[in-house]
C-alpha cells in the first residue's frame, strides 16, 4: 500500500489541492495520505474538508492527519513538502521593503536578491530538519519540494543529505501549456519543448513541431508582438503599457536574448541587477495585492473542496503524475525539475542545483541534458552561483559572517557598508527566526 504524507497539508490551497488530484488517480486508489501541519487548527479544518470531499466522491483513500511529523513519516513511500515559517506575509514584506530602504533595488525579495537571502535563512533550517526526520525514518521515499527559495532550499538539502531523493517541482513550467499553442498556432500535443535553467530564470531552449519537427522559435518571433498585444503597444513598446502582472523583466529578457523566459510574473526580475530598471512596478504591486488577498480568502473563507476544485478536470499539481509513473514504472517525460546538475547545462557548475526536463520511471527521476545550452544565458544564470552556496554555507554552519558574503556575492548588492547594516537591521527584526547565526 502506498503512503503519501503532506507536509504542510495546513495550507488550503496545497493540502486540498494534492488530495483532489489523489482522489481523482486509479492508481493511488487504496493508498493512505497523511496530512502533518504544526497548526493543529489548520489541519483539522483540512481533514474536515478532505474527509467530506472523500464521503461525496466514495474513494476509497484513507485520511489521516497529525501534527507528529515522525509518526507521519513513518513507512512513507512518499513526501511532498509545502511549509512557510512563521507569518508568511509580514516576513515577506519585510523582505522586500527593507532592503529597498537601504537602496537595494530589487523586485518581490521571495527567492532571489537580498530578500531572497532572509527569506532562505528562516526556511532552510525547517526544511533541513525535516528532511534528517526523513533520513532516519523513511530514507528511501521520495521526497518533493514545493517550498521557495527553491533553488536554495534544493542546493542546501543535496549538500547536507546527498543522498536523499529530493526533487524540487515548480508551478512556472505550466506557462508553455498556456502561451505556446497561440504562439505556434497549433495544439500544444503537437509541440515539443525543452526548458532549462535555475528555478524562476529558465528559458525555452528548443520547441519544434512534433508532426514536421521544424523549429517553432520562428513563428514564436513572427507572433511574439501580436500575441502580447494586450501587454504591449507595439514590439518596441517594451515600458509604457501596464500589463496587469509585470512583465517589463519579462520583455526585456526576450528582447536581449531572444529567448522565452518560462516564468512570466515578477520572480524573474529578483535575479538581476538591472530588472528595477526596466520592471512595471505599478503592476508588481497589483499582482501582489491580488496575491496575498486570493490567498488570505481562500485560507479563510473556503467551507467546501468543490467550491476550488473541479474532479473532472486535470491534474492540478505535477507531482501526482510523477508519483503515479514510479509505482507504475511507467516512462513519463517531465518537462521541469529541480535537481543537482550532473552536466545537465554545461554553463553551470555541477554543484549548483539546475531546473531541467527529466525521464520519471521505476527508478525514479532522471534528469535530461540540454545540449549547446545559450551561452550569454548561461553566464547571466552563473551570477547567482556564489551567493546559492554561501547561503547554504550559512545555514549549515550557522554563519554570520556566511551569510553577510551571501550578500556581498550577490548581484543587487553594491554598497558593502549598507549590506553589513541591512544584515543587522534584518537579524534584529526577525531575531527570532534568524538568532541561530552567531
Amino acid at each position: 500500500m502506498t503512503k503519501i504524507v503532506l507536509i504542510g497539508a495546513g495550507s488550503t490551497i496545497f493540502g486540498l489541492g494534492t488530495i483532489s488530484d489523489i482522489f481523482n488517480s486509479s492508481t493511488l486508489n487504496d493508498s493512505t495520505v497523511v496530512l502533518c501541519d504544526i497548526d493543529g487548527k489548520a489541519l483539522a479544518k483540512t481533514k474536515k474538508l478532505a474527509d467530506e470531499y472523500k464521503s461525496q466522491l466514495s474513494i476509497n483513500v484513507t485520511i489521516e492527519a497529525t501534527t507528529d511529523r515522525k509518526e507521519a513519516l513513518k513507512g512513507a513511500n512518499f513526501c511532498i513538502i509545502s511549509i512557510e515559517v512563521g507569518d508568511r506575509f509580514k516576513l515577506w514584506e519585510q523582505d522586500w521593503q527593507i532592503p529597498l530602504q537601504f537602496g537595494f533595488k530589487q523586485i518581490y525579495g521571495e527567492n532571489g536578491g537580498p530578500g531572497g537571502l532572509f527569506h532562505s535563512l528562516r526556511i532552510i533550517p525547517e526544511v533541513l530538519t525535516i528532511c534528517e526526520d526523513i533520513s532516519t525514518t523513511c530514507p528511501e521515499a521520495f521526497v518533493f519540494n514545493y517550498s521557495n527559495p527553491m533553488q536554495r532550499i534544493c542546493h542546501a538539502v543535496n549538500t547536507k543529505y546527498p543522498d536523499l531523493n529530493f526533487t524540487g517541482l515548480c508551478h512556472e513550467i505550466y506557462s508553455m501549456k498556456r502561451q505556446l499553442p497561440e504562439l505556434m498556432g497549433t495544439s500544444y500535443s503537437n509541440i515539443e519543448f525543452k526548458a532549462g535553467g535555475l528555478n524562476h530564470l529558465s528559458v525555452l531552449t528548443e520547441v519544434k513541431y512534433a508532426d514536421t519537427q521544424k523549429d517553432g522559435y520562428p513563428v514564436i518571433h513572427k507572433n511574439f508582438a501580436r500575441y502580447y498585444r494586450n501587454y504591449i503597444n507595439s514590439y518596441d513598446d517594451w515600458h509604457k503599457s501596464k500589463p496587469g502582472g509585470e512583465r517589463g523583466v519579462f520583455f526585456e529578457l526576450y528582447k536581449q536574448y531572444q529567448l522565452l523566459p518560462i516564468t512570466t510574473d515578477s520572480h524573474l526580475g529578483e535575479y538581476i541587477q538591472w530588472a528595477h530598471s526596466v520592471a512595471d512596478h505599478d503592476g508588481i504591486l497589483e499582482f501582489y495585492n491580488n496575491y496575498k488577498a486570493k490567498c488570505m480568502s481562500s485560507a479563510q473563507n473556503v467551507t467546501s473542496v468543490l467550491e476550488i476544485f473541479d474532479p473532472k478536470k486535470e491534474k492540478l499539481e505535477r507531482v501526482v503524475p510523477i508519483i503515479e509513473a514510479i509505482i507504475e514504472d511507467r516512462e513519463l517525460i517531465e518537462a521541469a525539475v529541480n535537481i543537482p546538475n550532473r552536466n545537465f547545462i554545461d554553463k553551470l557548475p555541477n554543484d549548483i542545483v539546475v531546473e531541467v526536463p527529466a525521464i520519471i520511471n521505476g527508478n525514479g527521476i532522471s534528469g535530461t541534458k540540454i545540449d549547446q545550452y545559450p551561452s550569454a544565458f548561461g553566464l547571466l544564470l552563473n551570477n547567482q552561483v556564489g551567493t546559492v552556496k554561501l547561503t547554504t554555507e550559512a545555514v549549515i554552519n550557522k554563519s554570520r559572517h556566511s551569510a553577510y558574503l551571501a550578500l556581498l556575492t550577490d548581484p543587487l548588492v553594491d554598497n558593502y557598508q549598507l549590506a553589513e547594516k541591512l544584515l543587522n537591521t534584518m537579524l534584529d527584526i526577525q531575531s527570532t527566526y534568524l538568532g541561530y547565526l552567531s
